[in-house]
C-alpha cells in the first residue's frame, strides 16, 4: 500500500466559527456543496457527504479551530484503511485560513482527490461565504 498527504491552505471570507459550522453541521455542508449531507458533529459521530459517496467518522472537535476526522469514498481500494482529515482554521483579520492535511491517501487516487478539495470543497465554500 502507498499513501500520499494532501496539504492545501485557502482564505474564507467568514469567521473560523462560521467556517466551522458549515463544514460540520450537515444542512450547511449541503448548502455549500450542493449534495446530501448526514451527520452528527460529536467525537465517534458518523457523518456522510456528497449524497453517501464521502464517510467517515469524527477523531476530535475543538469548535471554531480544529476537525479531525477520519476519511473514505465509495471508491477506496480495497483493503485501504481509512485516511485522516484535519482541518485547522485560524483567524485572518475578518477572514480564516483554513489549512487541510488529508493524510493515508492512496497514491492511486490522491491527484484526483487534490483536485477534487479545490472544485468541490474549497472554491464552493468561498461562494458560500461571498466570497
Amino acid at each position: 500500500m502507498k499513501f500520499e498527504t494532501i496539504k492545501q491552505t485557502v482564505l474564507i471570507d467568514a469567521s473560523p466559527a462560521e467556517v466551522y459550522e458549515a463544514y460540520v453541521n450537515p444542512k450547511k455542508h449541503a448548502e455549500f456543496t450542493g449534495s446530501p449531507a448526514t451527520g452528527t458533529p460529536k467525537v465517534g459521530g458518523k457523518f456522510t457527504a456528497s449524497d453517501g459517496y464521502i464517510s467517515g467518522e469524527y477523531v476530535e472537535l475543538e469548535k471554531g479551530r480544529r476537525i479531525v476526522h477520519w476519511w473514505t469514498t465509495t471508491e477506496w481500494p480495497e483493503g485501504y484503511p481509512p485516511s485522516k482529515m484535519e482541518l485547522r482554521l485560524k483567524p485572518k483579520g475578518k477572514k480564516t485560513e483554513l489549512t487541510m492535511i488529508h493524510s493515508k491517501v492512496p497514491a492511486e487516487q490522491a491527484k484526483r482527490y487534490a483536485e477534487g478539495w479545490q472544485e468541490y470543497y474549497w472554491e464552493p465554500l468561498k461562494k458560500y461565504f461571498g466570497g
